[in-house]
């Protein structure tokens, strides 16, 4: 029998604007400790370098994190042009230097390009894994990585403005999987130049942006737990969107239990075929998908009755 984990039974969403020069883990073991809780995650590793949204998953919300980690995200960044470092951004020293810097307009022609799907290759500092080890650690020791490149998709991608000293900022909505610091280079190869970046901000990720966020330092600084139960948000936020069904409490004993129910009794609710979120009396069930003949459970919550939570 394993043993009992020590903590809090907390639930919910907890959104850090993640400072820079900080790890992910890091977040995630502050947080921990700062609720007593039992259980955590990230839903996503930004570098250190980068700041912005990080929402850190409590409880029975850590089923919800590839909902969210497989969503789309927004960034704001910095690029230096007319140089590279190995790491594509400030973690790494200069090893190449271009005279030219692109102008407004050749930015703005180029853009175009690389809307869409467009084909990557992530950077070897990365957290990748080749043969069991990171992409960063081979890389800092030396080592030659090769990472096959992947396809992802650029939703929008706009200059912000030109800055000083020969940097400009962009803003990037993308799928999963985007590396920005490899965008980045590639925007300055096609312009002619090399490139690395110096700011990474994410801005949204999945469907928690900016605006859901809390500093670290501020969460620091509230000292009782009933405070800090205060910022957690609903596990059921990552699923904003998501159809609701209303279910009978003799269909809950059955998802609980793993088992398919009948769409039969809910054709009331227009069902459509997909992902939906189960409720019962206000309270989160599960996460279902829906067919024609069936409702099947795809996550199950349960949510102990005497938890810190967040949950509803």
């Amino acid at each position: 029998m394993g043993r009992r984990k020590k903590g809090n039974n907390v639930h919910g969403w907890l959104v850090i604007d993640k400072p820079g020069d900080m790890g992910s883990t890091d977040v995630v073991n502050q947080t921990r400790r700062l609720f007593n809780a039992k259980k955590n995650g990230h839903t996503g590793t930004l570098d250190p370098f980068a700041t912005g949204v990080l929402p850190i998953a409590f409880g029975e919300a850590t089923k919800l994190i590839p909902f969210v980690t497989d969503g789309d995200k927004e960034y704001e960044f910095v690029v230096q042009w007319g140089a590279a470092t190995a790491s594509g951004d400030t973690e790494s020293e200069v090893i190449s230097r271009a005279d030219k810097i692109p102008s407004k307009d050749e930015i703005l022609a180029v853009i175009p390009k690389f809307i869409g799907e467009i084909k990557q290759v992530p950077p070897a500092y990365s957290a990748i894994k080749i043969n069991g080890q990171r992409a960063y650690d081979l890389a800092r020791k030396g080592e030659t990585v090769e990472i096959p490149e992947r396809i992802v998709t650029i939703y929008n991608l706009e200059l912000l403005e030109e800055l000083p000293e020969n940097r400009a900022k962009f803003r990037v909505a993308c799928s999963k999987g985007t590396y920005v610091r490899t965008l980045g280079q590639d925007l300055a190869l096609a312009l002619g130049t090399l490139g690395y970046l110096t700011e990474l901000r994410r801005t949204k990720c999945g469907k928690f942006s900016l605006d859901d966020t809390i500093l670290l330092e501020n969460l620091k600084n509230m000292v009782h737990i009933e405070n800090l139960k205060e910022v957690l948000l609903p596990v059921i936020t990552s699923l904003r969107d998501i159809a609701e069904l209303a279910v009978t409490e003799a269909d809950v004993a059955k998802l609980r239990q793993g088992q398919a129910i009948s769409p039969r009794l809910y054709q009331d609710q227009n069902l459509k075929e997909g992902v939906a979120v189960a409720v019962c009396n206000g309270e989160l069930v599960a996460v279902l998908r829906i067919e024609e003949k069936r409702i099947s459970p795809q996550r199950v919550f349960n949510f102990n009755e005497n938890a810190e939570n967040g949950s509803v």
